[in-house]
């Protein structure tokens, strides 16, 4: 049975926006501003961010129509490159990517928790809490609370997830608003010491900048996603690019308006000083009150996100199962609760694995974005196969094509493989262990594929 399109433009567009908004706008733009060093750089950092993602929800919307993404991105490398390559990535982003921005979101949310419970804590010292240590605490039970919910079968609804959705657009524009009758305060700073900033020269500015450019990745990922739109979008190809285009722009306006509001209320240096950032705006504004208050609204979406994930992740486990590159153990599913209960206790062990062994979200994000970044540019060359696949049998594709091919795709790849090189040159061994990984993953397909084929 095929499936029947049924969103329109609207519909598509907001599904885009949901997919690219995210809780990082409220903790990365510290990371960035430190990273690049100045005002300028600043926001150029988040222009071109914004225009990268735009690139990659546009060639991915492509790659989707042409190829089925069932198992992550499995079958579309397995067919333009080779099976093992595809497990290889799927494997790295199983083991490390998809644990690891887990485990970030998990900081987020406990860092927002606690400056939300303020010193109201009888049994525990405030001071204790905020420490990494303290942090990680939280967020391990954050953890394990929303896994034992989703082992005992109890799901959210999709209006649920709608609703996180609006709350995190309704903050953004709360803080865009705001800011235009309030008075700048450029004098107002979260820490009394001074900021040491990343770059000092020319080289080491440009250097900063990529390395800021991975944080702005990080808040502006979700693109790709939009491989899973194609079959489902009506007149397809007017209406999916045009949703891209119009949900991606209006995305990166916000992030653009909120960080100017940021800027005013805050100053630069306040932004490099202030890793919960939209708590110390409301602070600002409001008093201790506000910025609780600001703080239970943005836990609530860092939990939101990660309900859903632990909702989805275990279906894509189940996939790369049913196509014999994964042990058949993660396509048992609970009967009575359709519980996938070995792939929720493979996926809460690797979340508590990141959350113990990296020192705080930062040390985290070079992780994540050196995975899946070589991962997404990997996959996003495929279009390339697909194209010159095309012209070599004289085939007429009638769904969407990238405009300014080949321009667009090799700027994006090109820019991709920047970041994630310069987030490897930041954390040297975390990039030898992913590396490892990955390439593990050559003798583990070889095995598993002769076992299950058997």
């Amino acid at each position: 049975m095929s499936i029947k399109p049924k969103l329109g433009l609207f519909d598509t567009t907001m599904v885009v926006i949901s997919l690219v908004i995210g809780i990082g706008i409220f903790r990365t733009p510290s990371i960035v501003a430190r990273n690049t060093g100045n005002t300028e750089l600043f926001f150029l950092a988040w222009v071109i961010g914004g225009i990268i993602c735009l690139l990659g929800g546009l060639i991915f919307a492509e790659i989707g129509g042409k190829k089925s993404f069932a198992g992550g991105y499995y079958k579309v490398v397995s067919e333009a490159y080779n099976p093992a390559i595809a497990f290889m990535l799927n494997w790295l982003g199983i083991i490390i990517t998809s644990g690891a921005t887990f485990a970030a979101v998990s900081i987020i949310a406990s860092e927002y928790l606690i400056q939300a419970i303020g010193d109201v804590q009888p049994f525990v010292n405030p001071d204790f809490l905020k420490t990494i240590t303290g942090k990680k605490i939280v967020a391990g039970i954050l953890v394990f609370i929303l896994f034992f919910i989703n082992y005992l079968g109890i799901k959210s609804g999709a209006i649920f997830l709608n609703i996180i959705t609006v709350l995190k657009i309704l903050t953004i524009l709360f803080f865009i608003i705001i800011s235009f009758f309030y008075p700048s305060s450029y004098n107002y700073s979260p820490e009394n010491e001074p900021i040491k900033f990343v770059n000092n020269g020319f080289y080491t500015s440009i250097f900063g900048f990529f390395l800021g450019l991975r944080a702005v990745f990080f808040t502006v990922g979700g693109y790709q996603l939009t491989t899973n739109l194609s079959a489902d979008v009506k007149n397809q190809k007017k209406n999916l690019p045009l949703a891209i285009v119009t949900g991606v722009v209006l995305v990166i306006l916000l992030y653009l308006f909120i960080n100017f509001s940021y800027y005013k209320l805050l100053g630069f240096e306040g932004i490099s000083k202030s890793d919960l950032i939209a708590a110390d705006m409301a602070n600002l504004i409001f008093g201790s009150l506000g910025s609780r208050i600001i703080s239970i609204v943005i836990l609530i979406s860092a939990i939101g996100y990660m309900n859903a994930t632990i909702m989805h992740t275990p279906r894509a486990y189940h996939a790369m199962a049913t196509d014999k590159v994964l042990p058949k153990i993660f396509m048992k599913v609970n009967e009575k609760n359709q519980v996938q209960e070995f792939g929720l206790i493979f996926m809460f062990t690797l979340v508590i694995f990141f959350i113990i062994t990296q020192e705080g979200f930062e040390k985290i994000l070079n992780v994540i974005m050196f995975n899946d970044l070589l991962s997404i540019a990997i996959t996003a060359s495929v279009i390339f196969f697909f194209r010159h696949r095309e012209r070599k049998l004289n085939e007429k594709w009638e769904g969407y094509k990238s405009p300014l091919y080949p321009v667009l795709p090799i700027i994006f790849i090109v820019f991709l493989l920047l970041v994630s090189i310069r987030s490897f040159y930041e954390d040297f061994i975390a990039g030898i262990v992913s590396l490892g990984v990955f390439f593990l993953g050559y003798p583990i397909y070889k095995i598993l594929n002769k076992k299950l084929n058997n």
